[in-house]
């Protein structure tokens, strides 16, 4: 008879595969024009969401708020999970990432599982549920997808609240490139998490992860949002970390039995599980155009 966390994590893995199976459905949408961005020069300071957060950056980054952040992410096929406050990509067009900002108002998100992440049984769940959605996948003419491991395991840092994990993806009848990894980071508050998600491939991952620490160094939550001003009668999240990492929307759902608040959190369920696609990054230049006039 399976333990509660194994039966938890195989229900997990059946909700994961049916919002893939979902979402499979939305192929990357074709353009003859990249989107129009209204591009936030630095030196600057930006909030996020309804004053929840604040972010510091140089002149190096160019910032996007919520709208047009909804745009970018629809025009490569990613259907608005209505939680986006933001998006930071370089200024200088020689550099390939993005760097997306949601905000998750689910409730504080308890640390007591920090020391009980499982990332070989995380990983299982992950690949198990990506893998039953390549069925449907190739049914509707899409190459299959495979999560080929991390490339870094889950990892919480207590004294800022940040738990960071990255995953390596690769699809079906690409070349070599299309190997991507997305560097996910979850930063923790009164009230719910940000989502942070670097999006960028394997090989040029390092390079660029200077640039996620400075902004994430320069992220601060707004008074009276910190993790550490919880209070008692504040709302709690009905799941943990290790739950965040395997797709925390996805865990809740498998608790309460209703599929349908997968949607208010659908973006995430993409990226965390099966938001590799290659095309993101071959497409990336021309779709995230620095026109600043």
């Amino acid at each position: 008879m399976m333990c509660s966390a194994s039966r938890e994590l195989a229900v997990l893995a059946k909700v994961l595969s049916a919002i893939v199976v979902g979402i499979c459905v939305f192929p990357l949408i074709g353009f003859s024009q990249p989107p129009q961005i209204e591009w936030i020069e630095g030196p600057n300071i930006v909030t996020l969401g309804e004053d929840v957060a604040e972010i510091a950056y140089d002149g190096d980054y160019l910032f996007a708020y919520a709208e047009d952040t909804v745009r970018a992410m629809e025009m490569i096929g990613n259907p608005s999970s209505g939680h986006e406050v933001g998006m930071i990509v370089p200024r200088s067009e020689e550099y390939n990432w993005f760097i997306v900002f949601d905000h998750f108002p689910i409730g504080f998100v308890k640390d007591d599982d920090k020391d009980q992440i499982d990332s070989d049984a995380l990983l299982k769940t992950i690949q198990e549920a990506t893998e039953n959605a390549n069925i449907t996948r190739r049914k509707q003419g899409f190459p299959a997808f495979h999560v080929l491991g991390w490339h870094e395991e889950p990892h919480y840092d207590e004294t800022t609240n940040n738990l960071v994990w990255a995953l390596l993806g690769e699809s079906e009848g690409v070349q070599a490139s299309g190997q991507v990894v997305n560097y996910n980071v979850r930063l923790l508050g009164r009230q719910g998490y940000m989502s942070v998600v670097l999006v960028t491939d394997p090989e040029t991952l390092d390079t660029y992860k200077p640039d996620i620490d400075y902004i994430i160094s320069n992220f601060t939550y707004t008074q009276g949002n910190t993790y550490a001003e919880f209070v008692q009668g504040d709302k709690v999240a009905k799941y943990g970390l290790a739950a965040l990492v395997a797709g925390g929307a996805a865990t809740a759902v498998a608790k309460t039995g209703f599929l349908k608040t997968v949607l208010k959190f659908g973006k995430f369920i993409i990226i965390a599980v099966v938001g590799f696609f290659a095309a993101i990054g071959r497409k990336f230049k021309s779709i995230f155009s620095r026109d600043e006039s």
